[in-house]
């Protein structure tokens, strides 16, 4: 009989509404600030990689037959992927700079209960 109270107690439990706690909201908040950078540094990152690689393609005549233009499109796709991480890091300082004083108040809050 008790595995059958604790499966209806879990049954119900997921059904129930959930509180949102301080510690919740300051968990989706660093979510909010991290997200958007992260998703520009995945795609920009791809993209600069593919960029690099068509370069190769091209250099190494396996696509086209112009070396020159494959060493240029090489070296851009290098110079985007160079710059990946420091766009990357100046999004993340200014959207934390942005959600600082939400983020500083919300773990005030926490940490002097």
């Amino acid at each position: 009989m008790t595995t059958e109270m604790k499966t209806i107690e879990r049954i119900r439990a997921s059904y129930a509404e959930k509180e949102t706690t301080k510690l919740d909201e300051l968990k989706k908040l660093d979510k909010k600030v991290k997200r958007p950078a992260q998703i520009f540094a995945y795609v920009y990152g791809s993209l600069s990689s593919l960029v690099l690689g068509a370069g190769m393609c091209l250099a190494m005549k396996v696509i086209g037959n112009s070396m020159g233009v494959g060493i240029g499109v090489g070296l851009v796709g290098i110079a985007l992927t160079l710059t990946t991480y420091p766009i990357f890091k100046a999004i993340l300082k200014r959207r934390k700079n942005e959600y600082a004083s939400k983020i500083f108040e919300l773990s005030d809050g926490l940490l002097n209960k």
